[in-house]
C-alpha cells in the first residue's frame, strides 16, 4: 500500500479525528497511485494516521476509513455495515432507517437507506464506489433483501470524476414501494423521488407536531409527498392544505392522503410557495399551524448569505399567516447553515414580521443519522417549532 505524508504542521482537525484530508495538507504524492486506491497516511514523524481512499481529482484527496493498521477487504465492509445495523437496532429501528450515514458510521461518502426489505445506495466518492460489490454482498448476507437500487444520479459524483447513474444492483423489482411510519403508510418512489425517495431524517420530527395540530387548520409549504401534512391529519387536524411546486410530488401526496383515508382532510395543490405565501398574507389568510420544509437553499459556501435571505423571507411570510398564538414549524437541511445562523435568521424574520416568538422545540435529524462532534457535515438538519404572537 502506498504511503503518503501530511505536511510538517498537521491540521488540528485531522489530529482530532476528522476523516477528510485535503490536497494542500499533504506532501507531494507519489505518481504511481491509481485514483481510488487505498493509501496509508502518516504524519511528518512517520506515525500512522490512518488508511483511506485517495483521489487527486477531489478536493478531499484522502478520506480515512480507519485510524489503525488493519486489512481493508470485504470482511471490513461487512463488519462496518453490521455494526451500523446493530446500532440502529439498539435505538429501536426495525423497518426503515438510514442504515449507513457516511462518516458517522466510519464509511465516508456511503449512504444506505433501508426501506423495510429494500435498500437504496449512494456511493459519492471514487474510493467507496470501487467497493460497491463488497457493500452489495454484505447487504445480501445480512438482510437477504428483496431489492437493492442505486441512486447515484447526484452532481457531487462529478467532482470525483464519476458519472451520474442510477439503476438496479439486484434483480429488478417494482420501484414504487410502500413504507410504514407511525401507523401511516406512504408510497415511496425510490427510482424517481428526491434523494433516495423518502426523507427518513424527519421521522422523529413528524411525531413532534402531534401536540400542536389537534383540531387545527394547518398549512404546509414545500410539502413534497405530504408526510408532515398527513401526520397532522392523522394527529387530529381539522383541515390541512399542502403546496409544492412539483406536480409529480403533489400527485403522490394526494395518493398518500387517500391511502390513509385522509383525503377529506388533506388537500394538496401545485403552487410556488414564495409567490402564494406572500399573496395569502396580503389577503390576511390565517392558519393555526404553518409548516415550512424547504429544500437546501445552498450547497456552496459562497451562496450562504443568499440562502439565509431565502430562509428569512419564507419564514417571515409564514409567520404572517399564523393566527395569534398559533405555531410555525420550520426546517433547514442546508448543512452549510449552522444552527445559530438558522435561529438568528428566524429571530430576524419575526422582528420584521412584527411578531413575538417563543421556542417550543428545537432539534436535529432523527437519530438514525448520528451526529459526530467535530464532523460538521453530520449535523445538518435544523427543526424548530415556535409559538407566534402579535407584538
Amino acid at each position: 500500500m502506498t504511503k503518503v505524508f501530511l505536511n510538517k504542521k498537521m491540521n488540528p482537525r485531522i489530529a482530532g479525528g476528522h476523516p477528510w484530508i485535503f490536497g494542500n495538507e499533504l506532501q507531494p504524492i507519489p505518481e504511481n497511485i491509481t485514483p481510488g486506491d487505498l493509501v496509508e497516511v502518516y504524519n511528518n514523524d512517520k506515525k500512522l494516521i490512518g488508511i483511506g481512499y485517495y483521489n487527486p481529482k477531489s478536493q478531499i484527496t484522502v478520506r480515512l476509513l480507519t485510524r489503525k493498521k488493519e486489512k481493508i477487504d470485504e470482511d471490513f465492509f461487512y463488519n462496518r455495515i453490521m455494526l451500523a445495523w446493530q446500532y440502529r437496532q439498539k435505538l429501536g429501528y426495525r423497518e426503515n432507517c438510514r442504515l449507513v450515514f457516511g462518516e458517522a458510521d466510519g464509511l465516508p461518502a456511503l449512504i444506505i437507506d433501508k426501506f423495510n426489505a429494500y435498500f437504496v445506495i449512494q456511493t459519492l466518492a471514487l474510493g467507496i464506489d470501487r467497493w460497491k460489490p463488497a457493500i452489495i454482498a454484505a447487504l445480501e448476507q445480512i438482510f437477504h433483501p428483496k431489492g437493492i437500487y442505486e441512486r447515484n444520479d447526484v452532481p457531487v459524483r462529478e467532482l470525483e470524476g464519476l458519472p451520474q447513474q442510477k439503476g438496479f444492483l439486484s434483480a429488478a423489482f417494482p420501484t414504487n414501494i410502500l413504507l410504514n411510519e407511525n401507523g401511516l403508510q406512504f408510497y415511496v418512489d425510490i427510482e424517481n423521488g428526491q434523494k433516495t425517495g423518502y426523507f427518513l431524517d424527519q421521522q422523529h420530527n413528524r411525531n413532534a407536531i402531534e401536540p400542536i395540530v389537534k383540531n387545527a387548520n394547518v398549512l404546509g409549504a414545500f410539502t413534497y409527498t405530504g408526510t408532515f401534512e398527513i401526520h397532522a391529519a392523522h394527529f387530529g387536524a381539522q383541515k390541512v392544505k399542502g403546496i409544492d411546486i412539483s406536480e409529480q410530488a403533489v400527485q403522490q401526496a394526494n395518493k398518500n392522503a387517500a391511502l390513509n383515508g385522509l383525503e377529506n382532510i388533506c388537500r394538496f395543490e401545485v403552487a410556488n410557495a414564495f409567490d402564494v405565501l406572500k399573496q395569502w398574507a396580503k389577503e390576511e389568510q390565517k392558519y393555526d399551524v404553518v409548516m415550512l420544509d424547504p429544500p437546501a437553499f445552498t450547497k456552496s459556501r459562497s451562496n450562504i448569505q443568499n440562502a439565509l435571505n431565502g430562509y428569512k423571507e419564507i419564514n417571515l411570510r409564514g409567520m404572517k399567516l399564523v393566527e395569534n398564538g398559533g405555531f410555525l414549524v420550520t426546517s433547514s437541511c442546508s448543512n452549510l447553515i449552522t444552527p445559530q445562523q438558522f435561529l438568528t435568521t428566524i429571530e430576524m424574520a419575526a422582528k420584521d414580521a412584527r411578531k413575538r416568538i417563543r421556542q417550543v422545540l428545537f432539534q436535529t435529524q432523527s437519530n438514525d443519522h448520528p451526529i459526530i462532534r467535530g464532523l460538521d457535515n453530520t449535523e445538518y438538519l435544523k427543526f424548530l417549532i415556535v409559538e407566534v404572537q402579535d407584538q
